[in-house]
């Protein structure tokens, strides 16, 4: 009993001169647990506000999206100063009221004519399908690592795509594709029904 006594206490010796605590060390969430918990945001909380830095290390992220021979046609544009904002807030229809209180509003948007095409010619029937494919590879890693850093998102495909592309200059070899919403979720929201499995997947 004494000898387990003097362990204990060297112990805790050797954690106080480490600087070490009780306090549970926090961890990053699993994919798991960010699957389960990344919804579509209908409702966000205007006290809360994410930065210019956090968005970039978001956007950071995103560039490890696979694509078409690596040709990474998606580009955003982040509209987080106020008077962008608002022009892009008028843009989105119906979910004006939804999206008023997010942090940022991006736009999202792929070069043409490059996934899918070899040497200018498209590789098969697909042909600029490819790009959007390859946009929303992009928009998952987007939504999936802004709600691993404690973001919520809203892919709005309701959008004036003429009046972004004026807003922002837009090329037009660029197709004008989603608006995700930025933020925090103001309220939580209900786990949507999925489908069963098997009407989506067949086994051979």
């Amino acid at each position: 009993m004494k000898r387990i006594t003097v362990l204990l206490g060297a112990c805790a010796a050797l954690l106080t001169l480490a600087g070490c605590s009780a306090q549970p060390v926090a961890t990053a969430p699993s994919l798991d647990e960010i699957f389960a918990t990344r919804r579509s945001i209908r409702a966000y909380d205007a006290d809360k506000k994410i930065s210019e830095a956090e968005i970039r290390e978001l956007l950071t992220a995103t560039q490890n999206a696979p694509s078409w021979a690596n040709q990474q046609p998606s580009k955003y544009y982040v509209a987080l100063g106020q008077e962008k904002f608002d022009a892009v807030l008028d843009l989105v229809g119906g979910n004006k009221p939804r999206v008023a209180n997010a942090s940022a509003l991006v736009v999202c948007t792929f070069e043409k004519g490059k996934s899918g095409f070899f040497r200018g010619t498209p590789a098969n029937d697909a042909g600029d399908f490819w790009g959007a494919y390859d946009n929303g590879l992009s928009n998952a890693y987007f939504i999936l690592k802004a709600r691993e850093m404690g973001f919520d998102t809203l892919i709005m495909g309701m959008r004036e795509a003429d009046g972004l592309r004026t807003l922002f200059a837009i090329p037009e070899n660029e197709a004008v594709m989603a608006v995700i919403a930025l933020g925090y979720r103001a309220e939580e929201p209900n786990m949507p029904v999925h489908r069963p499995l098997d009407e989506i997947v067949k086994f051979y």
